[in-house]
């Protein structure tokens, strides 16, 4: 289902869409984090943009520091990394932009722990005789 990107190695993934109650929670949890990846003068590169995706496996939920005066290159810059890796954009204050993928093996393990099926929890009186 991805869609190779012309001449490159990352493969194109349709953009993540957020509720904002998930956008809310996720900007909750970006607060006390410190930015992984700074886009600067060279703008968005292929390397910038594997290392924003390595970012992403490895962590779910990123800031990455844009180093530009210039809003509306923020701006496509946040668009295309989140269309680019399918990725979910959170926030954008100043020159930070908040970015959210989930991690494929968490939802797998997710999903694992919600097949498993367990039965009736004994109550205190099936205990007693």
């Amino acid at each position: 289902m991805p869609i190779p990107h012309e001449g490159s190695s990352i493969q194109r993934v349709p953009m993540l869409q957020l509720t904002s109650e998930e956008r809310r929670s996720l900007r909750a949890q970006a607060h006390g984090l410190n930015p992984v990846v700074s886009i600067a003068e060279n703008g968005l590169s292929e390397s910038v943009l594997k290392e924003i995706d390595c970012c992403l496996n490895a962590h779910e939920l990123i800031k990455v520091r844009v180093y530009g005066d210039s809003r509306e290159e923020r701006d496509l810059y946040l668009q295309q990394i989140c269309s680019d890796l399918g990725a979910a954009p959170v926030q954008q204050i100043g020159k930070l932009l908040v970015v959210y993928r989930p991690s494929p093996e968490k939802a797998e393990a997710a999903a694992r722990k919600s097949t498993i099926k367990r039965g009736p929890r004994r109550t205190k009186r099936s205990f007693q005789g």
